[in-house]
């Protein structure tokens, strides 16, 4: 006899029964609850009879099964840049269709639910997540898992797992980058000729409570990506979803302070000349509090051979109070050979010839004259420096900003540029 006209047979007998007992009077007491109860173990146990896990659906015939897979996520807790990986839970949900498990629907029942220890006895694809480092089943306070069968054989199977999936991201305009992460999907085990995934209609839902603390989660793209290892096609399938990095925190932590700093750095210029240790303290200061800011900011990313926006922002901050300091001492020497000359001419003791080269009313010689003249005319161009450098320093600093953020702001790295096109060609 064929297998599954016998199992047909056997589940009419059991739907036979079961309306006996329900519209009959020979079943006593019982409820008709209890019958259906029962009448739901005496399926389950038709369903599994001679039924092996370790065989796919669809195996003797030489079909391929289509698992749809959709992803649920819950939280997305945190994007490393150092590790380039994030952390996600979510729930991994997949429907396929067995010609094995199908069974006769009586009394308004709709499908059955499988408890966790059941289970392990009906086969599931064997899919796992590609880019996964870590990651665990929830079981607390039981195994996060369910299944329902349906009538005609169709089976909905759902997981919740948490773990750290790698990222590869592309640093180059951080803190002002938009990174792609994504999930790759696949059968271990079987190929194509066995297995394929392939996304739900709706491939991804997304918590109403889910937010990113760092990002700003844009547009979510699903593609098939069919592989070939050693001459064997397997089944793939990638979710990809836009993160946009939120850099209102940098620009209180990181922007504005350095801008400060350098701002800083010019109060120097307005200080006296004479006024020596004041502005070598200035100085000092602002250049060993911009080393540190910078050591600070890029001390949680990644070692990267390419310049990120970060580092051309602080390097530039670091050339600008550099050169204040520069500036100062640059003017300091004027003013210091200038007053040494000074020195020396007031302590020269007048020969006679200085004595009789006065005139009556008492005025200086025009050699000594002309030797104050252009000692003044030099101190007066040390002074001169700093009213320069009081506009040339905002300005050129105001030129750097004006080109940096438009730069930044509107310019996309080939690298983005080539994984955006690749999504566009998979999907």
């Amino acid at each position: 006899m064929i297998p599954g006209f016998a199992m047909e047979w056997k589940q009419m007998i059991v739907f036979l029964l079961v309306m006996w007992c329900i519209t009959g009077t020979t079943c006593g007491t019982r409820s008709a609850h209890d019958v259906l109860a029962h009448a739901r173990q005496q399926i389950l146990h038709n369903i599994t009879n001679g039924y092996d896990p370790r065989i796919p659906p669809g195996y003797e015939t030489n079909t391929p099964i289509t698992s749809f897979v959709q992803l649920y996520i819950l939280s997305i807790d945190s994007v490393s840049d150092s590790t380039m990986d994030f952390g996600m839970s979510m729930f991994i949900r997949q429907k396929w269709n067995d010609e094995r498990l199908r069974y006769t629907a009586f009394g308004g029942l709709q499908h059955l639910e499988l408890d966790t220890k059941m289970i392990g006895d009906i086969w599931v694809p064997d899919l796992y997540i590609v880019n996964e480092k870590k990651a665990s089943f929830h079981t607390v306070t039981v195994p996060n898992k369910l299944m329902h069968i349906y009538p005609n054989g169709d089976v909905f199977y759902s997981m919740r797992v948490s773990g750290r999936f790698a990222c590869n991201m592309h640093l180059h305009k951080y803190p002002l980058d938009e990174q792609r992460c994504s999930l790759r999907l696949e059968s271990y085990g079987y190929s194509v000729e066995t297995l394929l995934l392939r996304w739900n209609d709706v491939p991804v839902e997304k918590s109403p409570k889910l937010s990113l603390p760092q990002f700003e989660m844009g547009n979510i793209t699903d593609h098939i990506c069919d592989v070939t290892y050693a001459g064997v096609n397997y089944t793939c399938i990638t979710m990809s979803m836009k993160l946009s990095r939120n850099y209102g925190y940098y620009m209180i932590q990181v922007f504005i302070p350095s801008v400060l700093i350098v701002f800083l750095s010019w109060v120097s210029f307005w200080l006296n000349i004479e006024a020596v240790p004041a502005r070598i303290s200035l100085g000092l200061l602002t250049v060993l509090t911009m080393t540190t800011q910078s050591s600070g900011a890029r001390a949680t990313l990644p070692r990267v051979s390419y310049v990120k926006a970060i580092d051309v922002w602080m390097s530039m901050c670091l050339i600008f109070v550099f050169a204040a300091l520069i500036e100062f001492a640059y003017v300091n020497v004027l003013a210091r050979v200038e007053q040494r000359r000074r020195q020396t001419i007031k302590s020269r003791v007048p020969t006679a010839d200085e004595e009789n080269g006065k005139s009556e009313e008492g005025t200086a010689t025009p050699q000594r004259t002309g030797k104050f003249f252009k000692d003044a005319q030099r101190r007066e161009r040390a002074r001169n420096v700093d009213k320069l450098s009081r506009i040339i320093f905002p300005l050129i600093f105001g030129i750097f900003n004006l080109c940096f953020w438009t730069v930044y702001i509107f310019w996309q790295p080939q690298e983005v540029k080539d994984a955006e096109a690749e999504v566009i060609v998979d999907g």
